[in-house]
Order: structure tokens, then C-alpha cells, then sequence
């Protein structure tokens, strides 16, 4: 077996020296150089100079007002105004169900109005959970085919959306109500069963427009609790209302009035728990102080 050493008296070629050291080395006492910035994910939500004008005869109202707001990923915001001053105009608009007349409106990073219908139901069927005041269920139809829905428009077959049905209701702690009609069920019953609903595609973003609306305090505290939960699974939550203690469960309030925002306020960071549903009022506090009495 014939040795792979070198054999004594052989020299090595020469090697040439480096122009440049293998690793370079900062001269000492300098400073080492910045990480690079990781890339930011897109905003869930971009709103840019959004206007939104509707002709009722010869009169034109504007519900929205060059209205901008960008809304991260895993955050929980609260829209509120009194009557008439645009939030369930801009709700239609974040939840694609209507188009602005002016601005530009991006979800994911997407410009929603490059999309065609088609790309915009499979949007909002994927993407988006919708949770309503009046919560919308079909009547004289059971529990589980009520948030079997979404599934059926999407295409999912009759077992699997069976199943992944009567998960979301049991998520919702209705699992003993799956075939209970919303004739049968109370008012926090039926909402528990319209989240259920909303959250059968695994939305990433859920859209609540008064959602505590119908409810009596407890039912509200449930239910506040429920979004706190999908909020905490990583689910991006905008609900509207106009009660400022169901708004201090919140992350971020926004303030809208005659079509425009006049206030943005932060009352806790994007990673900070949120309050306890506990201690509901039914004073007319402002959200900031009801949120600094819960903390006490």
C-alpha cells in the first residue's frame, strides 16, 4: 500500500501570500459595524388618503375624508364615532365589501384595487372573518351548517368542513348547541356561534362591527374575551364600537369624526397583554381612563 506522505527532501511550491486577510479584522478600538436591518413585513393594513363620496339624488355625501392609517400585523385596534361619522364606511372598505372614490387601500402589501371580483371574494373568504352586530346567521338552519358556510363557498368537501365546524363551535364552547337553530340560542350564544363563523378559514385578519352591540354586559365580557384569545393566537383584530369601555379592551383607538381621524391613541404596545374583560362599565369614560383604572 503505497504511503500518501511526502516524501523526505520534496519541498512545497511556494504559496503566494493573500493581498487580503481570509476574515478581516476591525482595527482595534473601532466599533463593530450594524447588523442588517431585517426586511419589514408588510403592514396587514395600509389606508392612504382614502375618500369614499356617495350620491343619494343630487346631494353627495362624503363618509370619508382623506382618511390614512397603517394597522401591523397581530394588533388590536378599536375604531370608534358616533353615528353617521364614517366607520362603517371605512369597516366596508378594510373588509373589501365596498371601494373607496379616491386613495388607495393595501392588504398583505396587496393594492385591492388591481383585484378583479373573483380575487376579491377569495380574498375576503380567506383572509378576512366577518362579525356583525346582528350577527347575520341564516335562520331555521342549525349551528354547524351556519359556520359551515365559508367552507362551502370555498369548495371544501361535506366531511371536512363538517368537521372543522364543529371544532369552531366547540372552540367557542358550543360544542353542545351544534344543531340548536339561532331561534333557539340566546344573543351571546349567537355571536359565540358567528365567531365561529368568521374563524372556520383560519383568518389571519378578523373585522367586528359592533359586535357587543346586542349583548348584555356578561355576554359582552365573554365575547371580548373570545376576540382577547384569537388576538393572542396571532390574529390581527379591528372592531368597531361606540362604547368606550369595550373600546379600552383594545390595544390602539382610533377616533373618527365627520369622515376623518382626529385621534390615534396608543394605550398599549403591540406586545402587551391585554386587559382583563372583567371590569366593564357602563359609564361614558374615555378609553384611556377606563384602561388606566383596570391597571390600578
Amino acid at each position: 500500500m503505497m504511503s500518501s506522505r511526502r516524501p523526505f527532501g520534496v519541498h512545497r511550491r511556494a504559496r503566494t501570500p493573500r493581498e487580503q486577510p481570509l476574515i478581516a479584522r476591525p482595527p482595534a478600538g473601532a466599533r463593530p459595524a450594524a447588523p442588517r436591518a431585517r426586511r419589514r413585513r408588510p403592514a396587514v393594513i395600509r389606508v392612504h388618503d382614502v375618500s369614499k363620496t356617495y350620491e343619494v339624488g343630487q346631494i353627495k355625501v362624503r363618509a370619508l375624508r382623506g382618511v390614512s392609517l397603517r394597522i401591523e400585523r397581530g394588533d388590536f385596534v378599536a375604531i370608534m364615532g358616533r353615528s353617521g361619522s364614517g366607520k362603517s364606511t371605512l369597516m366596508n372598505i378594510l373588509g373589501c365589501l365596498d371601494a373607496p372614490t379616491s386613495g388607495r387601500y393595501e392588504i398583505d402589501g396587496t393594492d385591492v384595487s388591481q383585484m378583479d371580483e373573483d380575487d376579491l371574494a377569495d380574498l375576503r373568504n380567506r383572509k378576512i372573518g366577518f362579525i356583525f352586530q346582528n350577527f347575520n346567521l341564516v335562520a331555521r338552519t342549525s349551528a354547524i351548517a351556519n359556520v359551515e358556510l365559508p367552507l362551502a363557498y370555498a369548495g371544501v368537501g361535506r366531511e371536512e368542513r363538517r368537521a372543522r365546524a364543529a371544532d369552531a363551535l366547540a372552540s367557542m364552547g358550543m360544542a353542545n348547541r351544534l344543531r340548536h337553530q339561532p331561534s333557539e340560542l340566546s344573543g351571546g350564544q349567537q355571536q359565540r356561534v358567528a365567531v365561529a363563523r368568521a374563524i372556520v378559514t383560519n383568518p389571519s385578519l378578523i373585522l367586528a362591527d359592533e359586535p357587543t352591540g346586542n349583548l348584555d354586559s356578561r355576554s359582552t365580557e365573554d365575547v371580548l374575551a373570545i376576540f382577547a384569545r384569537l388576538n393572542a393566537e396571532g390574529r390581527t383584530v379591528v372592531l368597531i364600537t361606540h362604547e368606550p369601555d369595550v373600546a379600552a379592551q383594545a390595544r390602539r383607538v382610533i377616533r373618527l369624526s365627520d369622515g376623518e381621524i382626529v385621534e390615534d391613541e396608543r394605550l398599549l404596545g403591540l406586545r402587551d397583554p391585554l386587559p382583563s374583560a372583567r371590569r366593564l362599565k357602563s359609564g361614558h369614560t374615555s378609553a384611556a381612563a377606563h384602561i388606566a383604572e383596570t391597571k390600578r
